[in-house]
């Protein structure tokens, strides 16, 4: 026979807060996951489009060069071409500050809502220990 063992509310509250802690922490995990992947991703884009801009800056201004875009090439000077690595080092400079930031905004996330559960047990701790 299995005993049944009467639980308080603020068990039950605290097993509710640490499974609720529990699925946020793996949901964070995963979106840090790929936050970082991001990242990576990004900068390797950066590290490409920086090699590129280097070799194309030190071809003569005459030379035509020819950009991808998507499945085809367009024909465009070397100082055209220049130019436009550097705006998309630009844009992917911002993109990379962009997923720190968001990575930071889980951190701080994460860590509140570990800072609240703590907050919660000692403060249960607190009200168990006046109720003796």
């Amino acid at each position: 026979m299995a005993a049944a063992v009467a639980q308080s509310p603020a068990d039950l509250e605290l097993r509710k807060a640490f499974a609720e802690m529990q699925m946020n922490k793996i949901e964070s995990t995963k979106k840090l996951r790929v936050l970082d992947m991001q990242i990576d991703s990004l900068k390797k884009s950066k590290q490409r489009l920086i090699i590129t801009e280097h070799e194309v800056s030190n071809l003569p201004p005459e030379t035509k060069v020819y950009a991808s875009i998507g499945r085809m090439f367009a024909l465009s000077s070397a100082p055209e071409m220049t130019s436009e690595l550097k705006a998309k080092q630009t844009k992917v400079d911002s993109m990379i500050s962009q997923c720190d930031t968001n990575k930071n905004y889980v951190l701080k996330n994460l860590k509140e809502q570990e800072d609240n559960l703590r907050e919660l047990v000692q403060q249960k701790k607190r009200d168990a220990d006046a109720a003796k």
